[in-house]
Order: structure tokens, then sequence, then C-alpha cells
């Protein structure tokens, strides 16, 4: 269950002023393939702290609770891809770990489906 906006970490609004080219250090693809709803979650604790301001930001923000590519997109305020090749090389550094849905999950939840449409009218 996501917590309240107010809830979560406070996130540098420098991140948002970031070009995303230095982001991702002029990558264009992620290592994984993620979608919109993709899940990650911090690995606790972390073998290695996450370097840098925006996978900080992306280590928080999925600390405790999973969260999908695209509410990180919006809380980073930044596109989608770009989040993607931060969440990818923080899934190969082992930061992150794929958040698996629960079994008996519905996939027409009112409550997933709210989440999701709330994260994308944050993009």
């Amino acid at each position: 269950m996501m917590t309240a906006p107010d809830q979560r970490p406070f996130i540098d609004a420098g991140i948002a002023a970031l070009r995303p080219y230095a982001i991702t250090q002029g990558r264009t693809e992620p290592t994984h393939e993620l979608d919109l709803v993709s899940q990650v979650k911090a690995r606790s604790p972390a073998p290695n702290p996450p370097q840098g301001l925006v996978e900080e930001a992306v280590f928080l923000l999925c600390h405790p609770e999973a969260c999908s590519v695209v509410e990180l997109s919006a809380w980073l305020k930044q596109p989608v891809h770009v989040v993607k090749i931060v969440v990818s090389d923080l899934l190969d550094q082992g930061v992150l770990i794929p958040a698996m849905p629960d079994e008996t999950a519905d996939a027409a939840d009112p409550v997933v489906l709210g989440r999701i449409l709330e994260g994308l009218r944050g993009i």
C-alpha cells in the first residue's frame, strides 16, 4: 500500500532540474525490461549505498514500500525512460529488487488502479 505523499521522504527539488543525459550518462537503453507499472523495492540492507542524488532518491522512495516506475517518474519529475535506466542500474547493483505482486492480487483492484492513475497524473 502506498503511503500518503506527505509521508514520502523529501526529494531535492534540484533533481527536476537535472538534464536527462546527465542522469543517464548519455545511455539511452535500460538493461532490464521495465514498464510503467513495474514495481521495485529497496533491498534492506543495501549491499552498496547508492551513489548519486537521483539514485539515492530512488532508493529512499522504494524503502520500505515498493514503488512503480511511473510513481518514481512523478516523484522525481523526470521522464519515465530516464527513470527506467536509473532503476535498471540499481537492479544491476543489487540496491533494488523486483517487487513481485501477491498472487492473490486482483488486477482490477480499484486501489491499484487508483495508484496507477495517480502516478500518471503526476507526470
